[in-house]
């Protein structure tokens, strides 16, 4: 046991810590949850994971088990790459701060203002003669974009994914949200999705969609930089994130995670290739960076934009963003739009507002999770931060709510 403690001491340095010590964890406990994940491994749920866990910046539990790709024997390492689809929403929303601390982009600014096919977007609903198409009851705005608000999907509705599917969008996306095999970079493809009928009213509900790639489009346009330059110079490169890309660098090959799908029977199995398997993250058209699931990364580099964000928007003397508006991201902005019971929705975060809506979370945490079956959660009251790491999609398993329970499980002091 002593030796696993050296161990956590050596893995804290990467992310800018000086010391592991976790007085808090019961030893014991924290290697309950290497069982715990192995024992879905060994079921043929999942083929690997890397689970992480900081508290006050210090690596308190790192394992990486099972297989990076279980034919080839290639077993997972606590530095193995994954597809990290939607926690790319985060890092996105953040590119969308830093502009708005610059002046450069206001949270009520239209959309419309960075791209023109926004002007006047229509809504199409269901009524007893068919489709019904219908001007919006007004502009979408930024903030819209932030919460998910606009109601804007991503367009595999029934009412609306014909009309999708014949412009390279929806279910011409993989499961819509899919935009790495396009021949075009993402101010085009968010060009086109202006002119599409979205699925509620601006501010009616939430709706998960295409939000975050048009605010993608918006931080090129702002900034005049490609977004992938934008985030490797403003995010990526100075919190050391050096396995973080849009589109991993050939010679990184060997690192990317195989995707595997759970079967008819919840066993884990290889995933086709293209869009709604292992995609074209290494070879492909290397354009269309989407601001809301395009990023792959590793656990460790994750943990580190992340525990950026719990520290008030700095690491390492970096300073990313002002706390105040670290503040704005990590509390509830939906106002009066529905959304999920003790749950509320930030600027790119879901946040905990009732103790047990979120599994162990205190009240105030914030975090979400990758189509590919990725998850994390910062918990500001217990000081943490809390990665999880799969590929597996169609995802079939409840490991993603029995994983924060056996961490918690762990800390049993302050």
């Amino acid at each position: 046991m002593r030796r696993r403690f050296v161990a956590l001491l050596a893995l804290a340095l990467p992310l800018g810590a000086q010391q592991a010590a976790a007085p808090a964890f019961d030893p014991a406990r924290l290697a309950r949850i290497d069982t715990v994940l192995q024992r879905y491994v060994d079921d043929g749920k999942i083929n690997g994971a890397v689970g992480l866990v900081l508290r006050d910046g210090k690596v308190v539990y790192e394992k990486a088990v099972g297989y990076a790709d279980r034919d080839a024997g290639r077993a997972m390492t606590p530095t193995s790459i994954f597809r990290i689809a939607s926690q790319t929403k985060a890092i996105t929303s953040t590119a969308v701060m830093i502009l708005v601390e610059e002046g450069k982009i206001n949270v009520t600014d239209p959309v419309s203002r960075w791209i023109p096919s926004f002007a006047k977007t229509m809504v199409a609903t269901r009524s007893d003669t068919g489709r019904v198409i219908a001007p919006a009851s007004r502009r979408i705005t930024v903030r819209d974009l932030l919460t998910h608000s606009a109601g804007v999907s991503y367009g595999t509705d029934a009412v609306v994914r014909d009309l999708y599917d014949a412009k390279g969008l929806g279910p011409a996306a993989g499961y819509g949200w899919y935009l790495a095999d396009k021949n075009e970079g993402v101010c085009e493809s968010m060009d086109r999705l202006g002119t599409l009928p979205f699925v509620a009213q601006p501010g009616a509900r939430f709706v998960y969609g295409y939000n975050t790639d048009i605010l993608g489009c918006i931080v090129e346009r702002a900034s005049g930089k490609p977004l992938d330059v934008f985030i490797r110079e403003r995010i990526t490169g100075p919190l050391g994130m050096k396995d973080t890309h849009f589109f991993l660098p050939a010679a990184e090959r060997d690192r990317l995670v195989t995707v595997y799908m759970s079967d008819s029977t919840g066993k884990a199995v290889r995933a086709p290739d293209g869009s709604k398997g292992q995609g074209h993250y290494v070879d492909g058209p290397r354009r269309d960076f989407a601001g809301g699931a395009g990023i792959v990364s590793t656990a460790r580099d994750y943990a580190r934009f992340l525990e950026m964000i719990r520290n008030g928007g700095t690491l390492d003397g970096k300073r990313i963003l002002a706390p105040h508006t670290v503040r704005l991201m990590t509390s509830n902005q939906l106002g009066s739009t529905p959304y999920n019971e003790g749950l509320g929705f930030g600027f790119g975060f879901e946040t905990v507002e009732r103790y047990g809506a979120s599994g162990p979370y205190s009240v105030g945490s914030y975090g979400w999770g990758g189509a590919y079956g990725s998850t994390y959660k910062v918990d500001p009251a217990e000081r943490m931060v809390v990665v999880l790491m799969i590929n597996l999609m169609p995802y079939g398993t409840d490991i993603k709510e029995v994983w924060p329970s056996v961490v918690f499980a762990a800390l049993t002091g302050k």
